[in-house]
Protein backbone atom coordinates (compact mmCIF):
# COMPACT_ATOMS: atom_id res chain seq x y z
CA UNK A 1 0.00 0.00 0.00
CA UNK A 2 2.67 2.50 0.41
CA UNK A 3 4.82 1.35 -2.79
CA UNK A 4 7.98 1.88 -0.70
CA UNK A 5 10.99 -0.87 -1.60
CA UNK A 6 12.00 -1.22 2.48
CA UNK A 7 8.04 -2.35 3.13
CA UNK A 8 8.34 -4.54 0.22
CA UNK A 9 8.57 -8.25 0.92
CA UNK A 10 11.69 -8.58 -1.30
CA UNK A 11 12.50 -5.72 1.04
CA UNK A 12 11.67 -6.93 4.14
CA UNK A 13 13.90 -10.50 3.23
CA UNK A 14 16.43 -7.86 2.81
CA UNK A 15 16.25 -6.72 6.41
CA UNK A 16 15.68 -9.83 8.24
CA UNK A 17 19.17 -11.09 6.13
CA UNK A 18 20.73 -7.75 7.38
CA UNK A 19 19.67 -8.52 11.09
CA UNK A 20 20.74 -12.24 10.57
CA UNK A 21 23.66 -12.14 8.89
CA UNK A 22 25.63 -8.84 9.24
CA UNK A 23 24.46 -7.95 12.88
CA UNK A 24 21.79 -4.96 11.64
CA UNK A 25 20.34 -2.85 15.14
CA UNK A 26 16.88 -3.39 15.23
CA UNK A 27 16.24 -0.11 16.08
CA UNK A 28 12.74 2.31 15.42
CA UNK A 29 13.27 2.76 11.39
CA UNK A 30 13.63 -1.60 11.45
CA UNK A 31 10.86 -2.20 13.67
CA UNK A 32 9.09 0.11 11.14
CA UNK A 33 10.34 -1.68 8.61
CA UNK A 34 9.25 -5.46 9.64
CA UNK A 35 5.86 -4.56 12.19
CA UNK A 36 3.61 -2.96 9.60
CA UNK A 37 3.54 -6.14 7.62
CA UNK A 38 0.08 -7.41 7.71
CA UNK A 39 1.84 -11.25 7.96
CA UNK A 40 -0.81 -12.42 5.19
CA UNK A 41 1.99 -14.41 3.50
CA UNK A 42 -0.24 -13.41 -0.01
CA UNK A 43 3.80 -13.36 -1.34
CA UNK A 44 4.40 -17.05 -0.79
CA UNK A 45 2.40 -18.47 -3.21
CA UNK A 46 3.15 -15.65 -5.70
CA UNK A 47 6.72 -16.16 -5.27
CA UNK A 48 8.41 -17.87 -8.29
CA UNK A 49 11.49 -19.23 -5.90
CA UNK A 50 9.15 -20.61 -3.18
CA UNK A 51 10.94 -18.68 -0.22
CA UNK A 52 9.40 -19.44 2.81
CA UNK A 53 8.51 -15.51 3.94
CA UNK A 54 6.56 -16.59 6.93
CA UNK A 55 9.63 -18.61 8.53
CA UNK A 56 11.34 -15.73 8.09
CA UNK A 57 9.20 -13.22 9.61
CA UNK A 58 8.30 -15.08 12.08
CA UNK A 59 12.38 -15.43 13.38
CA UNK A 60 12.71 -11.81 12.90
CA UNK A 61 9.49 -11.20 15.04
CA UNK A 62 11.25 -13.14 17.76
CA UNK A 63 14.09 -11.34 18.17
CA UNK A 64 12.38 -8.15 17.81
CA UNK A 65 10.21 -9.17 20.78
CA UNK A 66 13.68 -10.09 23.04
CA UNK A 67 14.47 -6.59 22.44
CA UNK A 68 11.21 -5.23 22.95
CA UNK A 69 10.65 -3.62 19.43
CA UNK A 70 7.57 -5.97 18.53
CA UNK A 71 4.23 -5.82 21.07
CA UNK A 72 3.89 -3.08 22.87
CA UNK A 73 3.26 -3.86 26.31
CA UNK A 74 -0.62 -3.15 25.97
CA UNK A 75 -1.04 -6.06 23.17
CA UNK A 76 1.58 -8.42 25.55
CA UNK A 77 -0.98 -7.71 28.81
CA UNK A 78 -4.20 -8.28 26.30
CA UNK A 79 -2.22 -11.46 24.68
CA UNK A 80 -1.81 -12.67 28.50
CA UNK A 81 -5.37 -12.46 28.95
CA UNK A 82 -6.55 -14.66 26.36
CA UNK A 83 -5.98 -18.15 27.95
CA UNK A 84 -8.03 -16.82 30.47
CA UNK A 85 -11.31 -17.54 29.09
CA UNK A 86 -13.58 -17.09 32.01
CA UNK A 87 -11.93 -13.93 32.23
CA UNK A 88 -12.65 -13.23 28.54
CA UNK A 89 -16.35 -14.37 28.71
CA UNK A 90 -17.22 -11.87 31.83
CA UNK A 91 -15.31 -8.80 30.24
CA UNK A 92 -17.11 -9.06 26.77
CA UNK A 93 -20.31 -7.74 27.78
CA UNK A 94 -18.31 -4.86 29.43
CA UNK A 95 -16.79 -4.45 26.32
CA UNK A 96 -19.63 -4.08 24.64
CA UNK A 97 -21.11 -1.75 26.09
CA UNK A 98 -18.19 0.64 26.48
CA UNK A 99 -18.16 -0.12 22.79
CA UNK A 100 -21.84 1.35 22.49
CA UNK A 101 -20.92 4.16 24.77
CA UNK A 102 -18.12 5.38 21.92
CA UNK A 103 -15.37 4.14 24.80
CA UNK A 104 -13.38 2.03 22.09
CA UNK A 105 -12.56 3.81 19.04
CA UNK A 106 -13.75 3.13 15.63
CA UNK A 107 -10.49 2.87 14.52
CA UNK A 108 -9.73 -0.55 16.81
CA UNK A 109 -12.12 -1.88 13.78
CA UNK A 110 -14.25 -3.81 15.51
CA UNK A 111 -17.89 -4.54 14.68
CA UNK A 112 -20.04 -4.66 17.59
CA UNK A 113 -19.45 -7.18 20.06
CA UNK A 114 -22.42 -9.31 21.65
CA UNK A 115 -24.00 -8.16 24.95
CA UNK A 116 -25.30 -11.73 24.94
CA UNK A 117 -23.05 -15.00 23.91
CA UNK A 118 -26.02 -17.41 24.42
CA UNK A 119 -24.92 -20.77 25.37
CA UNK A 120 -21.95 -22.37 25.00
CA UNK A 121 -21.56 -25.67 23.11
CA UNK A 122 -21.69 -28.97 25.37
CA UNK A 123 -19.51 -32.22 24.43
CA UNK A 124 -21.54 -35.14 23.37
CA UNK A 125 -19.42 -37.61 24.04
CA UNK A 126 -16.54 -38.36 26.58
CA UNK A 127 -14.36 -40.29 23.33
CA UNK A 128 -15.54 -38.43 20.18
CA UNK A 129 -15.90 -39.07 16.61
CA UNK A 130 -14.18 -35.09 16.75
CA UNK A 131 -13.05 -32.86 18.59
CA UNK A 132 -14.38 -28.97 18.05
CA UNK A 133 -11.79 -26.42 18.74
CA UNK A 134 -14.12 -23.45 20.98
CA UNK A 135 -10.49 -21.42 21.51
CA UNK A 136 -10.49 -17.85 23.19
CA UNK A 137 -11.62 -14.98 21.26
CA UNK A 138 -14.05 -17.29 18.62
CA UNK A 139 -15.65 -18.67 21.78
CA UNK A 140 -16.30 -15.46 23.41
CA UNK A 141 -17.73 -12.90 20.31
CA UNK A 142 -18.50 -15.25 17.55
CA UNK A 143 -19.82 -18.69 19.78
CA UNK A 144 -23.03 -18.83 17.62
CA UNK A 145 -20.53 -20.07 14.85
CA UNK A 146 -19.85 -23.30 17.12
CA UNK A 147 -23.19 -23.88 17.42
CA UNK A 148 -23.51 -24.05 13.68
CA UNK A 149 -20.39 -26.46 13.25
CA UNK A 150 -21.99 -28.55 16.76
CA UNK A 151 -25.34 -28.87 14.60
CA UNK A 152 -23.54 -29.86 11.41
CA UNK A 153 -21.04 -32.55 13.34
CA UNK A 154 -24.35 -33.90 14.85
CA UNK A 155 -26.40 -33.72 11.31
CA UNK A 156 -23.40 -35.87 9.99
CA UNK A 157 -24.65 -38.41 12.87
CA UNK A 158 -21.11 -37.96 14.61
CA UNK A 159 -19.97 -36.88 18.04
CA UNK A 160 -18.13 -34.21 19.16
CA UNK A 161 -15.84 -33.29 22.24
CA UNK A 162 -15.06 -29.48 23.52
CA UNK A 163 -11.07 -29.02 24.76
CA UNK A 164 -10.66 -29.18 28.32
CA UNK A 165 -9.63 -25.70 29.51
CA UNK A 166 -5.92 -26.28 29.05
CA UNK A 167 -7.40 -26.01 25.33
CA UNK A 168 -8.58 -22.30 25.66
CA UNK A 169 -5.85 -20.66 23.29
CA UNK A 170 -4.10 -21.28 20.51
CA UNK A 171 -1.53 -19.28 20.69
CA UNK A 172 -1.68 -17.43 17.10
CA UNK A 173 -1.82 -14.17 18.45
CA UNK A 174 1.34 -14.53 20.63
CA UNK A 175 3.24 -16.14 17.36
CA UNK A 176 2.26 -13.30 15.33
CA UNK A 177 3.76 -10.92 18.03
CA UNK A 178 7.13 -12.71 18.25
CA UNK A 179 6.10 -14.16 21.47
CA UNK A 180 7.46 -17.68 20.76
CA UNK A 181 7.68 -18.96 24.03
CA UNK A 182 4.09 -18.09 25.17
CA UNK A 183 2.84 -19.59 22.09
CA UNK A 184 4.83 -22.58 22.92
CA UNK A 185 3.28 -22.99 26.51
CA UNK A 186 0.10 -22.74 24.61
CA UNK A 187 0.45 -25.58 22.02
CA UNK A 188 1.47 -27.91 24.82
CA UNK A 189 -1.71 -26.81 26.61
CA UNK A 190 -3.61 -27.33 24.00
CA UNK A 191 -2.37 -30.83 22.99
CA UNK A 192 -3.11 -31.95 26.23
CA UNK A 193 -6.79 -30.94 25.98
CA UNK A 194 -7.95 -32.84 23.58
CA UNK A 195 -6.28 -37.15 23.91
CA UNK A 196 -6.91 -39.25 21.47
CA UNK A 197 -6.24 -39.91 17.25
CA UNK A 198 -9.83 -38.34 16.55
CA UNK A 199 -9.64 -35.49 13.87
CA UNK A 200 -9.53 -31.80 15.71
CA UNK A 201 -12.05 -29.21 13.72
CA UNK A 202 -11.30 -25.62 13.78
CA UNK A 203 -13.55 -23.13 12.33
CA UNK A 204 -10.86 -20.24 12.43
CA UNK A 205 -8.80 -19.76 9.63
CA UNK A 206 -6.15 -18.29 11.51
CA UNK A 207 -6.51 -21.09 14.73
CA UNK A 208 -6.39 -23.58 12.52
CA UNK A 209 -3.07 -22.58 10.56
CA UNK A 210 -1.29 -22.43 13.88
CA UNK A 211 -2.81 -25.73 14.79
CA UNK A 212 -1.39 -27.12 12.17
CA UNK A 213 1.90 -25.72 12.54
CA UNK A 214 2.30 -27.41 15.88
CA UNK A 215 4.49 -29.48 14.38
CA UNK A 216 7.24 -26.64 13.50
CA UNK A 217 6.20 -24.76 16.97
CA UNK A 218 7.19 -27.37 18.93
CA UNK A 219 9.74 -29.84 17.11
CA UNK A 220 8.22 -32.99 18.65
CA UNK A 221 7.26 -35.73 17.43
CA UNK A 222 4.08 -35.62 19.22
CA UNK A 223 3.36 -32.40 18.19
CA UNK A 224 3.80 -33.38 14.52
CA UNK A 225 1.25 -36.40 15.09
CA UNK A 226 -1.17 -33.59 16.93
CA UNK A 227 -1.12 -31.43 13.86
CA UNK A 228 -1.81 -34.50 11.57
CA UNK A 229 -5.32 -34.49 13.41
CA UNK A 230 -6.26 -30.95 12.56
CA UNK A 231 -8.74 -29.49 9.72
CA UNK A 232 -10.19 -26.87 8.75
CA UNK A 233 -14.41 -27.07 9.26
CA UNK A 234 -14.88 -26.64 5.93
CA UNK A 235 -12.61 -29.37 4.41
CA UNK A 236 -13.77 -31.61 7.14
CA UNK A 237 -17.41 -31.13 6.17
CA UNK A 238 -16.56 -31.85 2.18
CA UNK A 239 -16.58 -35.34 2.15
CA UNK A 240 -20.08 -35.34 3.89
CA UNK A 241 -22.06 -32.48 2.56
CA UNK A 242 -23.72 -35.26 0.01
CA UNK A 243 -25.28 -37.36 3.13
CA UNK A 244 -26.24 -34.09 4.62
CA UNK A 245 -27.80 -32.51 2.18
CA UNK A 246 -29.92 -35.91 1.13
CA UNK A 247 -30.59 -35.87 4.56
CA UNK A 248 -32.32 -31.92 4.55
CA UNK A 249 -35.08 -30.93 1.98
CA UNK A 250 -33.78 -29.28 -1.15
CA UNK A 251 -32.85 -25.54 -0.42
CA UNK A 252 -35.93 -23.69 -2.03
CA UNK A 253 -34.08 -20.17 -2.70
CA UNK A 254 -30.32 -20.18 -2.87
CA UNK A 255 -28.91 -17.09 -1.78
CA UNK A 256 -26.06 -14.64 -3.78
CA UNK A 257 -23.07 -15.00 -1.23
CA UNK A 258 -19.68 -13.16 -1.89
CA UNK A 259 -16.61 -15.02 -1.01
CA UNK A 260 -13.75 -13.54 1.25
CA UNK A 261 -11.01 -16.17 1.51
CA UNK A 262 -9.01 -14.99 4.71
CA UNK A 263 -5.47 -15.27 4.05
CA UNK A 264 -4.14 -18.03 6.67
CA UNK A 265 -7.14 -20.17 5.10
CA UNK A 266 -6.46 -19.49 0.83
CA UNK A 267 -2.10 -19.27 1.61
CA UNK A 268 -0.89 -21.02 4.45
CA UNK A 269 -3.71 -23.64 5.22
CA UNK A 270 -4.93 -23.63 1.26
CA UNK A 271 -8.27 -24.85 2.35
CA UNK A 272 -10.31 -22.03 0.30
CA UNK A 273 -11.68 -24.40 -2.06
CA UNK A 274 -13.44 -26.34 0.26
CA UNK A 275 -15.25 -23.25 1.75
CA UNK A 276 -16.66 -23.06 -2.25
CA UNK A 277 -17.28 -27.15 -1.73
CA UNK A 278 -20.06 -26.61 1.15
CA UNK A 279 -21.66 -22.95 0.33
CA UNK A 280 -22.25 -24.02 -3.87
CA UNK A 281 -25.40 -26.80 -2.92
CA UNK A 282 -26.91 -23.65 -0.69
CA UNK A 283 -25.88 -20.31 -2.11
CA UNK A 284 -24.71 -18.87 -5.83
CA UNK A 285 -21.36 -17.99 -5.11
CA UNK A 286 -19.75 -14.55 -6.38
CA UNK A 287 -15.78 -14.36 -7.06
CA UNK A 288 -14.11 -11.26 -6.48
CA UNK A 289 -11.25 -10.05 -8.94
CA UNK A 290 -8.32 -9.60 -6.41
CA UNK A 291 -6.90 -12.83 -6.20
CA UNK A 292 -6.94 -13.15 -2.43
CA UNK A 293 -5.84 -9.90 -1.05
CA UNK A 294 -5.91 -8.97 2.31
CA UNK A 295 -8.82 -7.43 3.87
CA UNK A 296 -6.48 -5.53 6.65
CA UNK A 297 -7.26 -7.50 9.53
CA UNK A 298 -4.06 -10.00 10.24
CA UNK A 299 -5.21 -10.98 14.02
CA UNK A 300 -4.27 -8.20 16.19
CA UNK A 301 -3.08 -5.82 13.09
CA UNK A 302 -5.95 -3.88 12.46
CA UNK A 303 -6.09 -2.61 16.54
CA UNK A 304 -1.64 -2.04 16.06
CA UNK A 305 -1.64 -0.50 12.89
CA UNK A 306 -5.24 0.96 12.37
CA UNK A 307 -4.16 3.45 9.38
CA UNK A 308 -2.63 1.03 7.09
CA UNK A 309 -5.22 -2.02 7.97
CA UNK A 310 -7.51 0.78 6.79
CA UNK A 311 -5.91 1.64 3.81
CA UNK A 312 -6.02 -2.87 3.03
CA UNK A 313 -9.69 -2.67 3.92
CA UNK A 314 -10.64 -0.22 1.94
CA UNK A 315 -9.19 -1.96 -0.71
CA UNK A 316 -10.82 -5.10 -0.37
CA UNK A 317 -14.44 -3.70 0.04
CA UNK A 318 -13.88 -1.83 -2.87
CA UNK A 319 -13.15 -4.79 -4.68
CA UNK A 320 -16.42 -6.57 -2.96
CA UNK A 321 -18.51 -3.41 -3.61
CA UNK A 322 -17.72 -4.04 -7.38
CA UNK A 323 -20.00 -7.25 -7.31
CA UNK A 324 -22.08 -6.37 -4.72
CA UNK A 325 -23.39 -3.04 -5.06
CA UNK A 326 -25.03 -1.04 -1.73
CA UNK A 327 -22.98 -3.30 0.13
CA UNK A 328 -26.29 -5.50 0.56
CA UNK A 329 -24.79 -8.52 -0.76
CA UNK A 330 -23.71 -11.16 2.09
CA UNK A 331 -20.22 -11.89 2.26
CA UNK A 332 -18.83 -15.27 3.68
CA UNK A 333 -15.78 -15.15 5.63
CA UNK A 334 -14.07 -17.71 7.28
CA UNK A 335 -12.37 -16.12 10.26
CA UNK A 336 -13.16 -13.75 12.90
CA UNK A 337 -10.91 -11.04 12.77
CA UNK A 338 -11.40 -10.63 8.94
CA UNK A 339 -15.53 -10.89 9.71
CA UNK A 340 -15.56 -8.35 12.42
CA UNK A 341 -13.21 -5.94 10.15
CA UNK A 342 -15.26 -6.17 7.33
CA UNK A 343 -18.28 -5.75 8.88
CA UNK A 344 -16.76 -3.00 10.90
CA UNK A 345 -17.03 -0.88 7.14
CA UNK A 346 -20.66 -1.86 6.91
CA UNK A 347 -20.68 -4.86 4.94
CA UNK A 348 -22.88 -7.69 5.95
CA UNK A 349 -20.71 -10.81 7.01
CA UNK A 350 -21.21 -14.45 8.13
CA UNK A 351 -19.00 -17.27 8.46
CA UNK A 352 -19.71 -20.19 5.45
CA UNK A 353 -20.92 -22.34 8.21
CA UNK A 354 -23.66 -20.24 9.92
CA UNK A 355 -24.58 -19.40 5.90
CA UNK A 356 -24.93 -23.34 5.66
CA UNK A 357 -26.33 -24.54 8.60
CA UNK A 358 -29.14 -22.11 8.53
CA UNK A 359 -30.02 -22.61 4.60
CA UNK A 360 -30.12 -26.71 6.22
CA UNK A 361 -32.33 -25.23 8.88
CA UNK A 362 -29.96 -26.53 11.72
CA UNK A 363 -30.09 -23.17 13.14
CA UNK A 364 -32.09 -20.51 13.54
CA UNK A 365 -31.46 -18.05 10.80
CA UNK A 366 -30.40 -14.52 12.05
CA UNK A 367 -34.06 -12.98 11.55
CA UNK A 368 -35.73 -15.15 13.21
CA UNK A 369 -33.68 -14.80 16.43
CA UNK A 370 -34.69 -11.16 15.78
CA UNK A 371 -38.08 -11.65 15.91
CA UNK A 372 -37.61 -13.72 18.99
CA UNK A 373 -35.35 -10.86 20.53
CA UNK A 374 -38.71 -8.81 19.67
CA UNK A 375 -41.49 -10.95 20.95
CA UNK A 376 -39.16 -11.35 24.37
CA UNK A 377 -39.14 -8.06 25.09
Amino acid sequence: MTNEEALSPRGRIATIRSIQYEGLQIDKQVSEILNTCVQCRGCEPACPSGVPYGRLIEAAKNEMAVQHRSAPWWQRFGLRLLPHHRLLVIGTPVLAIAQRLHLIPKRAGLSPLPLRLGSPVVATSPTPDVWLFTGCVMDAWQRSTHRSVAALIDAAGLSYGIPTKAGSCCGALHSHAGLSAEAQALAKSVMTSMPGTSPIVVDSAGCGAALKDYGHLLGTPEAVAFSERVFDIHEWLEPHMQSLMAAHMPVKHKIDVVVQDPCHLRHVQKSHLAVRSILSPVANLIETDDDGLCCGAGGAYSVVEPELAGQIRDRKVRNILAKSPAKKTLVASANPGCLMHLQAAGLIVKHPVDILAEALGLVPTTDQLQKKGKAQS
